[in-house]
């Protein structure tokens, strides 16, 4: 696939699509374990992320005296400016003690057409993500900075986050009620099904705003 029909592709997913309707798709495909843990969450509720995974791995560590401080983030700058336009970088491995992602970080994201951010802890600098409106996930804000706590050890590698397996390149779809991600394998599959289910939610939502009951709306659509 080319960068621009994947552009577009990716565009399709964002305007048409939600998380609900991806997992729906995926739990009939016996995808079953395709959801992010509840806790990670958009720093403002209108954020969306679509796009490519572009797995980060960090880790806990003891700050050793006389360590260089430009290397206390392990391969944090190397990881980040492996971005490409429509990554998304998402970090687990650490412990939820620090935050794994901040305002400078966007900045340099942004610059390179990252689609956003999802970490499995924390974020900081949060008043500058929301100014510049970089879609970012994760438990919350903290300010406890991960240098001297912990480092980037490995990216672009799959990762698994909470029992969920993670390959570079696979769809990231986040949104105010998740982030779920579909393998690239299953993901032209899972689209088409995802796009015909919102076609005929459409005609649900319709029938029941007419007064069709719910028990008959399941019967005559099996959508609910």
């Amino acid at each position: 696939m080319t960068k621009a029909s994947d552009s577009q592709l990716l565009g399709t997913v964002k305007r048409e699509l939600f998380s609900a309707v991806l997992g729906d798709v995926m739990d009939k495909m016996d995808l079953r374990n395709q959801f992010l843990p509840p806790q990670i969450q958009p720093l403002a509720p209108h954020m969306t992320i679509v796009g490519r995974a572009m797995p980060v791995l960090a880790q806990d560590t003891e700050y050793q005296p006389g360590t260089p401080f430009d290397q206390a983030y392990g391969l944090l700058f190397d990881a980040l400016d492996h971005l490409n336009a429509g990554d998304v970088y998402i970090c687990t491995g650490a412990s939820p003690n620090f935050a794994l992602w901040g305002e400078l970080m966007s900045i340099r994201a942004m610059k390179l057409g990252a689609a956003g951010a999802i970490v499995d802890g924390y974020s900081r600098d949060t008043p500058g993500i929301l100014h510049l409106d970089f879609p970012a996930f994760s438990y919350g804000r903290y300010a406890q900075d991960q240098a001297f706590r912990g480092k980037v050890v490995d990216y672009d590698i799959p990762i698994s986050l909470h029992g969920v397996d993670i390959a570079p390149g696979d769809l990231i779809l986040g949104d105010l009620d998740g982030v779920c991600v579909v393998p690239k394998a299953f993901e032209k599959d899972v689209i088409t099904q995802a796009l015909e289910k919102v076609h005929g939610e459409k005609l649900v939502r319709t029938a029941l705003e007419n007064g069709m009951s719910a028990a008959e709306a399941f019967k005559t659509y099996g959508i609910m």
